[in-house]
């Protein structure tokens, strides 16, 4: 699931929140999805949590 997905749930701003909230140093510009952009937007956060791609759908999902 993608930024637009959750946003469209309309949770995504409470989902933000929990993430930012276990990783303080995301930005907004970390957790701004753009359209077509999963897989680089995933792989920021990547990079930025050290969880692994399929981890870290998972753990977004599971907030």
């Amino acid at each position: 699931m993608n930024e637009a997905e959750y946003r469209t749930r309309g949770n995504w701003n409470e989902l933000k929140g929990k993430i930012k909230k276990s990783y303080a140093d995301l930005t907004e510009d970390d957790l701004t999805y753009q359209e077509g952009q999963q897989d680089e937007w995933l792989g920021k956060l990547q990079q930025k949590t050290g969880k692994a791609k399929g981890d870290l759908k998972k753990w977004i999902d599971s907030l």
